[in-house]
Parts: C-alpha cells; sequence; structure tokens
C-alpha cells in the first residue's frame, strides 16, 4: 500500500516566515547569551593565554569542518534534496532518504575523524603553523584535538536532523539546539577544571560531550514524526547521489568565510601570544546579530525556496527572496553601527575580568570593529545564498566563493603582514578587516549573479527602504556616541553593565522612532 505524497508546501497550517523567524530568533538569542556567559567565563578563568590559544585552535577546527560539512555544503545540498521528496514522494521514502543519508555521512566522518585524531600533530602543524616553535602550545593543542575532533561526526548528524526538522517547521527544537552546547562547557569551565592537568583539557572534553548531548536531544522528535531508523549505508542511493553530486561544489562555497577565517588564524598563530583569542573573541561577538537574524534567516527561507522551487512557484520564489533581503538590510546596519560604536564598552564590560586585562580588551575591541564592518556582507551572504542552493546551483556560488577566497588572502598579506612586521600592535585586526572586504565582495557577486539570471528583481521601494534604514541607523550612531561614557575603563563591574544596557537602550530607541518617523510600520514586514 503507498501513502499519498507529503504534498505540503501550501499547508494553511504553516507558519509565516516572520513568525518563523521569531521563533527562530528568539532560541537563537537564548543560545547566544548562554555562549556569552561561556565566553565571560572562559575569559575570566583562562584570559589571552598560550593555552587559550590552544584550545581555541583545536576547537576551531572542527568547528571549521562542522560549517563546511553540517552547516555548509550539506546542509545545502540535503534540504532541497528532502524538499523535493517531500513534494513529490511518500513518508517510507522519506524516512528511507534520511536513514540512508545518516549512514553514509556517518560513516565517511567516522573515518575522517579516526584519521585526524591519528594525525593530530600534522593537523595542527598545517591550522596553527605558528605553533611548532612553540613546544606547549603545539603539544596541547594537539592533546585537545584528539578530544574534540569527534563532535565533527556528532554534530554533524545532529545537523542532518535539523534539517529534516526545520523543512516540517519545527524551527524552535534546532534553535535550542546549541543552547546545550553553552551548558556543557560552562560545566566542563566551572566544576570539572580541577580535575584536568592542565586545566584548559576540561573544555575539550565539554566540547565531545556537547556533541553526544545534541544529537540525543534531537532523536525523539524525529521519532515523532515517524522519521527515525537506524542508518544504513546507502552511497548508491538516488536521493544520497543527488545530495553528494550537490554537496562537493557546495563544499568549495562554503568553505569560503571559513577559509578566509581559517587563514586570519594562520597568520595570527605566528603573532603575539593571544592574538587568536582576539580574534576569536571579536569573530564571536559578531556571531551574535549574524546567528540570531541571519543564520535564522537562512534556515527558514532555504526549506521554503527549496519547496516553492519544487512546485515551479518562481513568483513566490522571487517574493521569498525579496522580503528575506529587505529584512537583512533592516537588522544588518544598525546592528553594525551599534557594534562599531560600542566596540570597547562592550569587549570592557563582558570580558574584562579575572585573567582578561585591559590590553585584551582593547585587543579584542579592534577585533570587533574590523569583523563589524563585514557584519551586513556576513547577513547577506546567508539570504543569497539559498538562491542558487534551493534551485540545486552550487557551482555558481563556488565561482563566486574562489574570488573571495583570493581577495582574502591578498587583503591579509597586503594589509596584516606589513603592520605585523613593523611591530603595530593591534595587526591582528587588519586580518579581520580583510575577511570583511572579501565578504563583501563574495555578497556583491551573489546578488549581481541572481540578477542576471531573473531570479532577483528588486521591488521599486527597495532603495527607498534602504535608505530610511541607513538615516536611521546613522542616528542612532550620533545617539550612542553623544551618551557613551567617555571613561569606561574607570567604571566598576556594576556600573559598566548598567551603563552599556542603558546606552544600547537609548540607541534602540533612536533607531526605532526615527523608523517610526519616517513611515515604517510592522506591516511592512510581513512577507
Amino acid at each position: 500500500m503507498t501513502t499519498a505524497p507529503l504534498n505540503i508546501s501550501n499547508n494553511p497550517k504553516r507558519p509565516g516566515l516572520l513568525r518563523s523567524g521569531l521563533i527562530f530568533s528568539v532560541f537563537t538569542l537564548l543560545s547566544r547569551v548562554m555562549g556569552f556567559v561561556r565566553d565571560v567565563v572562559i575569559a575570566n578563568i583562562f584570559g589571552a593565554s598560550a593555552a587559550s590559544d590552544a584550545f581555541f585552535v583545536a576547537f576551531k577546527i572542527p568547528n571549521f569542518f562542522r560549517r563546511l560539512f553540517a552547516e555548509g555544503a550539506f546542509s545545502q545540498a540535503f534540504v532541497p534534496i528532502f524538499g523535493e521528496y517531500q513534494t513529490q514522494e511518500d513518508r517510507t521514502k522519506l524516512r528511507l532518504l534520511v536513514a540512508r543519508t545518516a549512514g553514509t555521512l556517518g560513516g565517511v566522518l567516522c573515518l575522517l575523524s579516526i584519521v585526524f585524531m591519528l594525525a593530530a600533530p600534522l593537523v595542527i602543524s598545517v591550522f596553527a603553523p605558528g605553533f611548532i616553535g612553540d613546544p606547549s602550545r603545539f603539544d596541547l593543542a594537539s592533546d585537545m584535538l584528539r578530544i574534540t575532533f569527534p563532535y565533527l561526526l556528532l554534530i554533524s548528524l545532529t545537523a542532518l536532523a535539523s534539517g529534516v526538522l526545520n523543512s516540517f517547521d519545527r524551527f524552535g527544537v534546532t534553535a535550542f539546539t546549541p543552547v546545550l552546547l553553552n551548558i556543557s562547557m560552562l560545566v566542563a569551565a566551572i566544576y570539572c577544571t580541577q580535575f584536568f592537568d592542565p586545566p584548559i583539557l576540561a573544555l575539550a572534553w565539554g566540547v565531545f560531550v556537547a556533541g553526544v548531548v545534541q544529537l540525543l536531544f534531537q532523536l525523539p522528535f524525529l521519532a515523532k514524526l515517524e522519521l527515525l531508523s537506524w542508518p544504513r549505508w546507502g552511497w548508491r542511493d538516488t536521493g544520497v547521489q543527488k545530495i553528494i553530486s550537490l554537496m562537493v561544489p557546495a563544499l568549495f562555497g562554503a568553505a569560503v568565510v571559513q577559509v578566509n577565517l581559517l587563514v586570519d588564524t594562520i597568520i595570527a598563530s605566528f603573532m603575539r601570544p593571544g592574538s587568536v583569542t582576539w580574534l576569536y573573541y571579536g569573530d564571536r561577538l559578531v556571531e551574535f546579530p549574524l546567528g540570531i537574524f541571519g543564520v535564522a534567516l537562512g534556515s527558514i527561507i532555504l526549506p521554503r525556496l527549496s519547496r516553492q522551487h519544487a512546485s515551479q512557484s518562481m513568483d513566490s520564489f522571487a517574493t521569498t527572496l525579496a522580503w528575506a533581503l529587505k529584512l537583512a538590510w533592516l537588522i544588518a546596519l544598525p546592528a553594525t553601527v551599534g557594534l562599531i560604536m560600542l566596540a570597547e564598552p562592550i569587549v570592557i564590560s563582558l570580558f574584562q575580568h579575572g585573567q582578561f586585562s585591559a590590553e585584551d580588551a582593547t585587543m579584542s575591541a579592534w577585533a570587533l570593529i574590523a569583523y563589524s564592518i563585514g557584519l551586513p556582507a556576513f547577513i547577506l551572504l546567508k539570504v543569497l545564498a539559498p538562491g542558487f542552493y534551493a534551485r540545486q546551483d552550487t557551482r555558481t556560488p563556488v565561482k563566486i566563493g574562489m574570488y573571495a577566497i583570493a581577495a582574502n588572502i591578498v587583503c591579509s598579506l597586503v594589509l596584516a603582514i606589513p603592520l605585523f612586521l613593523a611591530g603595530f600592535h593591534a595587526a591582528h585586526a587588519a586580518l579581520a578587516f580583510g575577511t570583511s572586504l572579501a565578504a563583501w565582495l563574495q555578497a556583491g557577486l551573489l546578488w549581481r549573479g541572481l540578477r542576471k539570471q531573473g531570479i532577483h528583481q528588486p521591488h521599486a521601494d527597495a532603495r527607498t527602504w534602504l535608505l530610511k534604514v541607513l538615516t536611521a541607523s546613522t542616528i542612532m550612531g550620533v545617539v550612542l556616541w553623544l551618551v557613551m561614557s567617555k571613561q569606561w575603563q574607570t567604571l566598576s563591574i556594576l556600573e559598566r553593565g548598567v551603563g552599556l544596557l542603558f546606552t544600547i537602550s537609548i540607541g534602540a530607541a533612536a533607531f526605532t522612532i526615527t523608523l517610526f518617523a519616517l513611515g515604517v510600520r510592522p506591516r511592512h514586514l510581513r512577507h
């Protein structure tokens, strides 16, 4: 007996895009807040030291591959194919696709994890060659990589489950899952360091445990959808072959931002001790609005665009893309202005405690400013790339990505290295600035590609909308400059916290009031 296809693309019970985005953003906000608490605790306990540099390299390597395989190429290849099956096939075939994809992905990544664990010193030599001349950092990073790398396998299977859940609009579950990583690392940092020598090894084990917990958390929700079954090898399965054919070029496209960040880490490993850590905290702060809004937008529109493409609803496809770009500008511009204006107060208030010194705060603030310049581009990439991947076009983003990688390498060589050789203390910030420039190049080329293919046609009011948001963001920046304390270092911890919340509230109010005065209303945000 054959069940009917799951033709649910026009199901009226599906939540709207704005509501889905709000659900995703609320849970992601919780995750990011927990992430900040985690980073504050780690900074307070370990500061910016050789040990913290070693851990962040060991943590970045599986995260680098996670963003390539799990959040990057795999999700961009799996979700469109799953959406196609969702529209055209029955639940039995859906369940079989999930099982065979999980078995194939898990088998490949299990082998990869074993190889990387055995070759940990060689991997560290590639990802942080500056550590080779520092045996303490090199050996510690190698030991921790053996512990953290299996996280890639676990989180990739979690990403598979997330792709399925997102396709059924279970956005809250997938957005809450990262909270478990932060909880695990907090427990490790606060309660488990006393059992390890050196203490920072506890953080590496916290990462491993988090991978197990995150995967187990999502399995009951898959079971509720009747899509949970034992993984099985399915290399020759038609659906798996389609995913692989899309995934290979998507792997290069997804690698662009990650390779750019990797270039930063490689060069920073040759710089002053602490440079890797300063870049990490600058990137983490930019990840806050990017994760809450940019990732949320990308996560909710990719399944929707995939279904619209599968059902040949190209007018709806274009409308969804235009709506997402409109919302992206509304989020990106004020966030960029706010982070640039408040870079040092934010870093001082959050991290300057315990072993994290005033110099560490200043250096991290420089990195934050440089990364913030690229924040609009980072968010736009989360919207523009699904416009290609949903149509199973993975080759165009790859070609564009190659230009971005080349641009970042050139910027790093031209900007950062001369500053470092000249003894400039904040030379690491030039690496972040190069990454931002490369992101703008990539976003611009993706936007032009969608225009040339006739996929994206800006609405008549797009330029007016952008001008209004830019005006409101500028006025917000002026207000922040006027109300911000000029002696943040001299304030107490309580005064910093209260002052930062007050300043951010005033800036947000100025932005909102200006938008309202310019005629923007909540109805303009609806899809």
